[in-house]
């Protein structure tokens, strides 16, 4: 019987991850939906604006050839970046994700409630860390990605990315406080995540869980 109940729940955590992984993929393609037609509006409101103009004659005007860059050995670091990018959305719903607690931890399907309440007592060893202090929302985004993938490569199992308190950003909002949990909430490497203790950045960082090293 134990060994049925075993296979029980392991299904169902199975069925769970895969019905949180169709909501992320409808979210994401709700938002580019939305980012396509504002484009699309954007171009006809251009073609719009720009339909009486008459072009300027041909006349007396050269066409120089530009001279063709050196070739740089860099298109897979362009493709990784670009799926990179593309694959962390900063307009995610998130809400649904996140525990119902003070401070909206998350935890993957499958992860036990011990495990995230071991994180937020500070009973997980930090190995690792990153500060976002200065960094520009894509740069942010891009570094949080990096370090995931450079975490989990070196089977470093808990981290602590330090995104601020917003004190010195206008309006002393902290914007990256509230797009890192976005950004956390949609990549695989992620089992959990909260608010740091007191001692180790308070609500100016997360700790975070990471999957082994396969």
């Amino acid at each position: 019987m134990a060994d049925l109940e075993g296979v029980r729940r392991s299904l169902e955590a199975q069925r769970l991850e895969a019905e949180r992984l169709e909501e992320i993929k409808a979210e994401k393609a709700r938002i580019k939906a939305e980012e396509e037609k504002k484009r699309q509006e954007e171009a006809n409101l251009f073609k719009r604006q720009v339909r009486d103009v008459t072009p300027l004659p041909q006349a007396n005007i050269k066409i120089h050839q530009a001279k063709k860059p050196p070739p740089i050995a860099r298109q897979r670091e362009l493709d990784d970046e670009a799926v990179l990018l593309e694959s962390i959305s900063d307009e995610m719903d998130i809400e649904r994700f996140l525990e119902t607690d003070d401070k909206l931890s998350y935890r993957r399907n499958g992860v036990g409630v011990e495990a995230l309440k071991k994180l937020r007592k500070g009973k997980w060893v930090i190995q690792a860390q990153i500060d976002l202090h200065g960094l520009r929302s894509d740069e942010a985004r891009t570094a949080v990605g990096e370090f995931l993938r450079s975490s989990v490569k070196h089977d470093i199992r808990c981290v602590r990315i330090i995104h601020g308190k917003g004190l010195g950003s206008v309006g002393k909002e902290p914007v990256l406080k509230e797009k890192v949990k976005r950004w956390l909430v949609q990549k695989d490497e992620v089992l959990a995540f909260c608010q740091a203790p007191p001692r180790d950045g308070g609500a100016g960082a997360l700790l975070v869980i990471l999957k082994a090293r396969q």
